[in-house]
C-alpha cells in the first residue's frame, strides 16, 4: 500500500528548485582545491531532516526525525562515520525520471480517472510525489508496445506519408498529461529500437540486422521529422540518442551499428541533418547501451573530431553487466576521466522476468540504490529509470519480455500497486532536485553507500543506503560538525541538512 508521505516536512526540506531545461550541465573537472566562487561551508547550528525507507518494517520515504550538529573536530576509527565536503563540487544534476513507452501510456488508459491521478502526483509533484523531472519515450515502436510500427509507408524515401497517428491514441495524450502534472517542466529526450524493416539489411525491424547505406539519409531525415512533428504538437524534446542497444540482436526492434559505423552515420548524416534542420541544438547522445562496452564507444566516437562537436554525451544500461554484486561502474569514470567535456547519463535499467509475486521483493529497490549511488559518483548528471508503469503482467509487450516497473497499474482491480523501487527512485528525485551539484562524500565503513548533492537552494541531500542485515550506527560529518543516528537493515535513507 502507499504510504502518506508528510506534505509539509518534505517541502519544507526540498525548497524551491528553478533549472533552465534547454541548458546542459557541464561535466565538472577534477580539483584538488574547493570548488572555484564556493563559500565556506559550516554546518554548525544547521538541523538534519531524515528521511527513511526500511525493510520489515512501514517506512516508505517517512519522516524518522529532526538531529543536530554538535562539534566534532577529528573523528574516531571506531566511530562510522559518512564524510561530506560541500566546498568540493562536482557534475550538475539534469534530472532524474522514467520512461513513457506505449505499454506505459496504454496500461495508464485503462487505469480509473482516480489512479492516474494518484499516478500522475505520486511521480511527477515534487511535494506529494517523488518530482520525476526527466522522460524517454520511443521513436515508434519498441518491445514495450502492443506491436510493430513505423510512421510511414514501406519504401517511402521522401517520408511523404509520415505521420504519428498511432502515438495519438494513448501515447501523445499520456505525455501531455505529464507534462501538465510537471507544470511545463518535462525534460523529454527520445530513442529509436530500429529503422523500418525497408531500410535494413535483413528487411526486418526484429532479429538485429543493420542500417543500409542507400538508407542512411533517409533514416537521418525520420528523426527530423519525427522530432519536428512530436514539437508542432506541443511537445518539446530536448534530446536524442542515436540507437538503443546497438551492439544487441533481439527477438524484438533492434538494429546493430559498430562503434565506427555510428560515428560516420552521426559524423556525415545525423549530425548534419539535425543541423540543417534547425535542431542542431538538441542533444545528441551515444551508445544508449550497456556499460562493458562504454569506453571504447566514447573513444571511438569522441575521439573523431568531426564526430565529436555533435555529441553532447555516452548514454548507458544496466543489463549485460549486473553479476549479483557488482557493476562496471570504473568504466564510467574512465569515461568521464577521458572526456569531462562530454555528459554521462543513465538511459535504461529495470528488472527483467517480471512475476506478480516479485513485486514485493526488497531486492527491487536495493538494485535501483546501488546503481543510482554509484553511477553519480562516478560522474553522471541524469539517471532515467524504463517504462514508468506496466500492467499485472509485466507488459503490454509484443514478443513477451515482460519486466517489472516502480508502479504496477492492476487492471483487473483498477489499482495502483507500489514496489520499493519506487521508494529507493524517490530517495534521489525528490531530494536532489535539477539543477544540484554532486559534492565530496565517503563512508568509512563498506556497510555504508553514500553519495550527496547540495540543491540550488543551499540544502545538502546525502543518501545512505545498507543493504546488509545489521543495523549500522553512524555520524554525518561535515567539517567539524556531526550528528549521530543509525542506517537500519535493507534501508535507504535520505538527510537533509538545512
Amino acid at each position: 500500500m502507499k504510504k502518506t508521505l508528510t506534505a509539509a516536512l518534505l517541502a519544507a526540506c526540498i525548497g524551491p528548485a528553478a533549472v533552465a531545461q534547454k541548458t546542459a550541465p557541464k561535466a565538472a573537472a577534477k580539483s584538488l582545491l574547493p570548488s572555484a566562487g564556493v563559500k565556506p561551508y559550516s554546518a554548525a547550528g544547521r538541523q538534519v531532516q531524515v528521511f527513511t525507507t526500511a525493510a520489515g518494517t512501514d517506512l516508505r520515504m517517512a519522516s524518522t526525525g529532526t538531529l543536530s550538529f554538535q562539534p566534532q573536530p577529528q573523528p574516531l576509527e571506531t566511530q562510522p562515520t559518512v564524510f561530506v565536503d560541500p566546498s568540493h563540487r562536482f557534475q550538475t544534476m539534469l534530472g532524474i525520471g522514467g520512461a513513457l513507452t506505449d505499454a506505459a501510456a496504454e496500461t495508464f488508459a485503462k487505469l480509473p480517472k482516480a489512479r492516474q491521478q494518484e499516478f500522475l502526483q505520486a511521480y511527477y509533484s515534487p511535494i506529494n510525489g517523488i518530482g520525476y523531472t526527466l522522460a524517454r519515450t520511443t521513436i515508434h515502436s519498441s518491445d514495450f508496445s502492443s506491436g510493430s510500427y513505423t510512421y510511414v509507408a514501406d519504401n517511402d524515401r521522401e517520408l511523404k506519408s509520415f505521420n504519428v497517428k498511432h502515438d495519438e491514441q494513448f501515447r501523445i495524450p499520456f505525455i501531455k498529461q505529464i507534462q501538465a502534472a510537471t507544470g511545463g517542466k518535462l525534460t523529454l529526450y527520445v530513442s529509436p529500437w530500429s529503422p523500418p524493416a525497408w531500410m535494413k539489411t535483413n528487411n526486418s525491424m526484429l532479429q538485429g540486422g543493420k542500417l543500409r547505406p542507400e538508407s542512411r539519409q533517409f533514416w537521418a531525415n525520420y528523426y527530423v521529422k519525427f522530432i519536428k512533428e512530436y514539437e508542432r504538437q506541443g511537445i518539446p524534446v530536448w534530446g536524442l540518442s542515436v540507437q538503443n542497444e546497438p551492439m544487441a540482436t533481439q527477438k524484438w526492434e533492434s538494429c546493430v551499428f559498430t562503434a565506427e559505423e555510428e560515428r560516420d552515420f552521426v559524423k556525415n548524416f545525423l549530425g548534419p541533418t539535425l543541423k540543417k534542420g534547425g535542431l542542431g541544438d538538441r542533444k545528441l547522445i551515444g551508445w544508449d547501451h550497456n556499460r562493458d562496452l562504454a569506453y571504447q564507444r566514447a573513444s571511438t566516437l569522441f575521439g573523431d573530431p568531426e564526430a565529436s562537436k555533435y555529441y553532447w554525451g555516452l548514454g548507458f544500461h544496466w543489463y549485460e553487466t549486473w553479476t549479483g554484486s557488482a557493476m562496471q561502474f570504473d568504466n564510467l569514470r574512465r569515461v568521464h576521466e577521458t572526456y569531462p567535456d562530454k555528459n554521462l547519463i543513465f538511459t535504461e535499467g529495470c528488472v527483467e522476468n517480471f512475476k506478480f509475486e516479485g513485486i514485493n521483493d526488497w531486492k527491487l529497490g536495493e538494485r535501483y540504490g546501488y546503481s543510482m549511488i554509484n553511477d553519480f559518483n562516478a560522474g553522471t548528471v541524469a539517471w532515467t529509470d524504463w517504462n514508468v508503469l506496466l500492467d499485472e503482467t509485466g507488459g503490454p509487450n509484443h514478443v513477451g519480455n515482460f519486466c517489472f516497473a516502480p508502479l504496477i497499474g492492476d487492471t483487473r482491480s483498477g489499482q495502483l500497486l507500489y514496489t520499493n523501487a519506487y521508494y529507493y527512485i524517490g530517495h534521489f528525485s525528490k531530494f536532489i532536485r535539477p539543477g544540484a551539484r554532486r559534492v565530496a562524500t565517503a563512508a568509512s565503513r563498506d556497510v555504508l553507500q553514500t553519495t550527496a548533492f547540495v540543491n540550488t537552494d543551499g540544502k545538502v541531500a546525502v543518501v545512505v543506503m545498507n543493504q546488509t542485515d545489521k543495523e549500522q550506527p553512524f555520524q554525518l560529518w561535515l567539517q567539524g560538525q556531526a550528528a549521530s543516528t543509525t542506517s537500519r537493515p535493507h534501508s535507504i535513507m535520505t538527510l537533509v541538512v538545512n
